[in-house]
């Protein structure tokens, strides 16, 4: 939930913040993932030759791939050859999302053989990670640097980020260490899988401006937590979705749709971070309704996320979970503590004969922002503290740390620190993160192995 900032320092006003495309598919700004296009090329011949077309367009139609023009187009061809060649040709034009949507209406009109020939070839091909300075999500702008060899560093464009009133002027420029050779050699066995190029999805869902009776305020800061994170999955290997401003229905809709993604077959693990106002159980929409996380977990379980079974899944929740401010106790030794960052806002094997039986719900680690029933905090300049911690301890640590032993080392930094805010009740208020695991391996990423 929001409260009001300090007014003793008053916030100068942000710029650039990322605004939201509401509902509005972004199509063509963008285009498809350079391994979705080989793999649609060294099918063609088969495509154009079986493909059935006429479910199959309404179904792109539907998901907004096609337009009712380009539908109509493709009908006035003459013969089923060519109208399968225009499709196409269409397609890898039509954004990021076209190939998993395609591969998912192969499978709707049961032309399923379609989509495992697509799919096998995807993951028999020689991934390379997209340079850092294309994006294959909705075109957010990250400009690279090339001044931090030899492993570029992505920047955030200083009209993104607010200058701080206090120790800093916004997130660091991000580097992520790679894990060596050796590293990767001695704990790959007893680690959960993670080869794979890209890594996985990663999704990372911002609510930032928000309407409704809730009146809920705008959370500011919230636009540099999710280009760190952007930044920070990208860098780890992960192929970046974004979402910006989702109503609660739109939530749930367009997380089942991620969790269906076909990608997720031929990935190694998942990540979804979400970001916004929230109560205990839920985050707000910015319609002011509730999105359950239990039905958040429930679309990537093995039950209803086949795709993902006995693979990891990485969920980061920074959202409050109540309205109670944690005021801290003073340590019975006296200690004192460094003053903190300054105006600070509360973020309301063998194949056996019987296939063997998973629990429905396994394999998944979340991290919270703050404990049951607080608030979670944020820094109107830098971005909340949970975020913050995660992309320092994640960029430093996962070339030699598992993923639980980074969230317990986030833990720490969260511990130490402390609200400055004079005359608020957020002068010296404290938050305390924390994680929950259903993990069965170690899960560390390996970042930068195998070298590209």
């Amino acid at each position: 939930m929001a409260t009001p900032i300090a007014r003793s320092r008053p916030a100068l006003p942000l710029k650039g913040l990322i605004t939201a495309d509401r509902g509005c598919r972004v199509l063509g700004v963008c285009g498809m993932h350079p391994d979705h296009q080989e793999a649609l090329k060294k099918n063609r011949v088969v495509l154009a030759k079986q493909l059935l077309l006429s479910e199959l367009l309404e179904h792109l139609l539907e998901k907004d791939i096609i337009t009712l023009e380009m539908r109509e187009h493709i009908q006035a061809k003459v013969g089923s050859f060519s109208q399968n060649v225009e499709l196409l040709n269409l397609l890898p034009k039509r954004g990021p999302q076209a190939f998993d949507a395609f591969c998912m209406a192969l499978r709707e009109t049961k032309q399923g053989h379609l989509e495992d020939l697509l799919l096998s070839t995807l993951s028999g091909l020689q991934h390379v990670l997209p340079p850092l300075s294309r994006d294959y999500d909705l075109g957010l702008s990250l400009p690279v640097s090339e001044s931090c060899p030899p492993h570029k560093q992505l920047r955030l464009s200083a009209e993104a980020v607010e200058h701080s009133l206090d120790n800093g002027d916004g997130p660091p420029c991000l580097q992520v260490k790679p894990c060596t050779p050796e590293f990767y050699q001695a704990h790959s066995q007893l680690a959960y899988r993670l080869k794979s190029r890209p890594r996985g999805l990663a999704l990372v869902l911002s609510n930032v401006h928000f309407t409704g009776e809730k009146d809920l305020e705008f959370r500011s800061g919230g636009d540099v937590d999710h280009s760190t994170l952007v930044a920070l999955f990208k860098l780890l290997g992960y192929q970046v979705h974004v979402l910006l401003d989702q109503t609660a229905q739109e939530m749930q809709e367009k997380l089942q749709n991620f969790a269906q993604m076909p990608t997720h077959r031929v990935t190694d693990s998942c990540i979804v971070a979400l970001l916004s106002h929230g109560v205990e159980g839920g985050i707000y929409g910015v319609d002011g309704k509730v999105l359950q996380l239990q039905e958040v977990f429930r679309l990537f379980d093995n039950a209803n996320c086949p795709s993902l079974q006995n693979k990891p899944k990485m969920f980061f929740i920074q959202a409050c979970r109540g309205d109670e401010t944690d005021r801290g106790v003073d340590q019975q030794d006296g200690k004192s503590h460094a003053q903190a960052p300054g105006c600070e806002e509360s973020d309301a094997g063998q194949q056996e004969l019987l296939k063997m039986r998973l629990p429905t719900r396994s394999d998944m680690i979340c991290g919270y922002a703050c404990l049951r029933g607080t608030a979670a905090m944020r820094n109107t300049k830098r971005g909340s503290w949970y975020i913050e911690a995660l992309a320092q301890v994640f960029s430093e640590r996962a070339c030699d740390t598992h993923v639980a032993d980074m969230l317990v080392k986030v833990n720490g930094l969260i511990k130490e620190r402390e609200g400055y805010a004079p005359g608020t009740e957020f002068h010296r208020c404290k938050e305390m993160s924390e994680y929950c695991s259903t993990l069965c391996r170690h899960l560390y990423l390996f970042p930068g192995h195998p070298p590209v």
